[in-house]
């Protein structure tokens, strides 16, 4: 570790790295509603044209005797449908029903959302062990999901220990999961504090969008002062110019929210502090990115590709737009 990492140790030892406080507090004051770019991060930020059953505990166990979560569109298979998978990656001490809104949105556009409820998913090793519980559930004719879900095309997507979660459970996959979506990702100083960090260096495969809010500088924060090569992965800037040159990389700022706005129930009411607004603009283009890699949306592909993506314009609710995505 560096000297600079040590030094910044003092300061995490004293803090706990929860991605949520212990107990749902009652946050300030709803901000003006989030109002979407027109075009496809308002296709996306709606709710989409599926009805929505969620199941809490609705399985088990993963390796730790925790039961999964899912969330998934009720009418199964419609149409011939075959539903893409998207796993999710808890903060620590949160368990998946913390981010219903969010999982609930995207089962609304055809996706089968599972998540664990154990609470400690940095590691990622039972992130991909819920892939692996559905894709048994998939060849079970007993099963709801039995040919009903498309289990070539998985991706992941985490908040804070889970955003390194995600970020570990796809090389560890094998190519099994197409892309992950590490959200509030935790500076890498924070692996002192017991918690398993993450190393885009380490992908090979697949494709990566970052996202952190403004407001987060402490857990999650946009920049660095040094660089990444000095005092390794400390900002969301470093784990985007890290990423392996390969592997499709997208990064942007939520301009406003704070650590915990990812679990808004939409706004902060029900969310943990510190959050300032809610979950509304990480629905609309996470949605997207998601379409775009698991369901081959040429549209919403479109929007992230480096110097001509409607994602990449000015806008007054993101900043640090940066992207590698060429196709």
């Amino acid at each position: 570790m560096t000297q600079w990492a040590r030094a910044m140790c003092a300061v995490a030892a004293a803090v706990t790295l929860t991605g949520v406080g212990t107990t749902p507090v009652v946050a300030q004051a709803d901000s003006q509603p989030y109002v979407p770019a027109p075009g496809v991060e308002s296709k996306y930020i709606r709710q989409g044209p599926w009805a929505v059953t969620e199941e809490i505990g609705f399985g088990c166990c993963d390796s730790t005797g925790a039961k999964y979560d899912v969330w998934y569109p009720t009418d199964l298979g419609a149409g011939g449908a075959q539903h893409p998978i998207v796993l999710w990656g808890n903060g620590t001490n949160a368990v998946p029903s913390q981010y219903a809104y969010l999982l609930r949105h995207l089962a609304s556009w055809g996706f089968v959302v599972i998540g664990t409820e154990n609470q400690q998913t940095g590691s990622g090793r039972d992130i991909l062990g819920s892939l692996t519980y559905l894709h048994g559930l998939a060849a079970d004719p007993a099963s709801v999901f039995f040919g009903k879900l498309d289990t070539a095309a998985a991706g992941a997507m985490g908040h804070s220990q889970g955003a390194s979660g995600v970020l570990n459970a796809m090389p560890a996959s094998g190519g099994a999961i197409k892309t992950a979506v590490p959200i509030e990702i935790p500076a890498q100083l924070w692996c002192t504090s017991g918690i398993t960090c993450a190393d885009s260096r380490k992908l090979t495969s697949g494709s990566v969008f970052f996202v952190n809010g403004s407001a987060d500088r402490f857990i999650s924060p946009s920049t660095q002062t040094l660089p990444w090569q000095a005092v390794d992965l400390q900002s969301n800037h470093a784990y985007y110019e890290a990423t392996t040159a390969s592997v499709p990389t997208l990064w942007a700022t939520l301009n406003g929210p704070d650590h915990n706005d990812v679990q808004g129930q939409p706004d902060c009411a029900k969310a943990s502090t510190p959050c300032t607004s809610g979950v509304y603009g990480y629905l609309g283009y996470p949605t997207a990115w998601m379409m775009a890699q698991l369901r081959g949306d040429a549209e919403a592909r479109g929007v992230f590709r480096t110097g001509t993506g409607e994602f990449l314009a000015p806008s007054p609710n993101w900043s640090n737009q940066s992207s590698t995505v060429t196709r």
